[in-house]
């Protein structure tokens, strides 16, 4: 198996009959949007529960700080993640040697 890169044994795997999928242009405003989520729910649920600690209503001041810092880091992502691919592409060599 020597010279072969887990990205050649990657198989994209079919959809299930009747998912429909959203074209591949939408993935740079899903990825973020999906990232941004994710990270800020954990950030804020840490945060939240450092400040307050296990107070009785906990959940929903977690979902109150959630919901203000997803409508902050979801543009964030969005104007920052161009940024990012381009910093990674000057440290992080291109698949198969390409230079570019």
């Amino acid at each position: 198996m020597s010279g072969v890169t887990p990205a050649a044994l990657a198989v994209e795997k079919p959809a299930r009959a009747g998912r429909r999928k959203l074209p591949a242009r939408s993935r740079h405003i899903v990825m973020p949007m999906i990232l941004s989520f994710l990270m800020s729910g954990i950030v804020a649920s840490i945060a939240t529960i450092r400040a307050t600690g296990m107070a009785p209503d906990l959940g929903a001041i977690i979902l109150q700080a959630w919901a203000m810092s997803y409508v902050v880091a979801f543009p964030t992502a969005l104007v920052v993640m161009p940024i990012v691919r381009w910093i990674v592409d000057l440290i992080v060599e291109a698949p198969g040697g390409r230079i570019g």
